[in-house]
C-alpha cells in the first residue's frame, strides 16, 4: 500500500531506506551532524547513485559540498517508514519462537511496540513472564479494532497459519510479518513479509560449500 498523494516506492527501496536509517542512527550516536552521499552509501553497502535515486522518491536532500543533514534525513526517512512514533503491533502464536520475540527489547528502539499477544491456549504455563497481556483468540478481532492495530507478527504452526491470517485481515490487519513456514494467500492491499529461517540457512549452506 502507499500513502495518499505519495509515489509508489519499490519494495527493495523501502528495504534500503531501513538500512540507511540504521546507518544514520549510528552517525547520530557518534554526534556526526552531516554525511556525504558517498560515505552514507558506503556504510549502507550500496552505490552513491543508488542512494541518491532512493532518496529522490521523497524530495531533494543534501547540499552540494556539505552532504546530508543527519537529523533531517533521519526524520524524513522515519516519517516515510511510519516509525516517527511507536507503532502498535500484536503477536499471534506464543510458542518458543513467539516467547523469544516477545522478550526482545529492540523493537521499541526501532519504532515498534508489541502491545499484546494471542494464542489458542493462553492459560498454558510458559517458561517466561510476559510484560504484554496474553489473550485468547476469541479476543483478537475486538482488540485489533479497539486499538487501531495494523501490523501483526505471525508465529503459529503452518497448519493454522492461513486461517489465522484470514482472521487478522478480516479484523483490519494490513501488514503481517510471517514466521510460519507457510505461504499465505492474502488480498493485494495486504503486505506479507516472510521470515523462513530454514530457507535462509539453506542459502548460507550453498555459499559456504567448498
Amino acid at each position: 500500500m502507499k500513502k495518499a498523494g505519495r509515489p509508489i516506492i519499490p519494495r527493495k527501496t523501502i528495504y534500503r531506506l531501513s538500512i540507511y536509517l540504521r546507518c544514520l542512527a549510528r552517525l547520530r550516536e557518534n554526534k556526526i551532524g552531516t554525511v556525504s552521499s558517498e560515505a552514507l552509501a558506503k556504510a549502507a553497502g550500496v552505490k552513491p547513485t543508488q542512494l541518491r535515486k532512493d532518496l529522490a522518491y521523497f524530495g531533494t536532500f543534501g547540499t552540494r559540498g556539505l552532504g546530508y543533514d543527519v537529523n533531517e534525513l533521519s526524520v524524513k526517512i522515519s516519517d516515510e517508514l511510519g516509525t516517527t512514533s511507536l507503532q502498535p503491533v500484536i503477536l499471534v502464536g506464543v510458542g518458543n519462537l513467539g516467547l523469544a520475540l516477545l522478550s526482545y527489547r529492540g523493537f521499541e528502539k526501532e519504532g515498534f511496540e508489541i502491545i499484546a499477544a494471542f494464542d489458542a491456549a493462553p492459560k498454558r504455563k510458559r517458561d517466561k513472564q510476559l510484560k504484554q497481556p496474553l489473550l485468547g483468540m476469541d479476543a483478537l478481532p475486538d482488540f485489533i479494532r479497539e486499538h487501531g492495530v495494523k501490523m501483526a507478527i505471525l508465529s503459529v504452526p503452518a497448519a493454522v497459519a492461513q486461517a489465522v491470517a484470514n482472521q487478522l485481515i478480516e479484523a483490519g490487519i494490513a501488514g503481517i510479518l510471517n514466521f510460519s513456514p507457510s505461504v499465505l494467500a492474502v488480498p493485494e492491499d495486504v503486505m506479507v513479509n516472510n521470515v523462513n529461517l530454514a530457507i535462509e540457512l539453506e542459502n548460507l549452506s550453498y555459499f559456504i560449500q567448498g
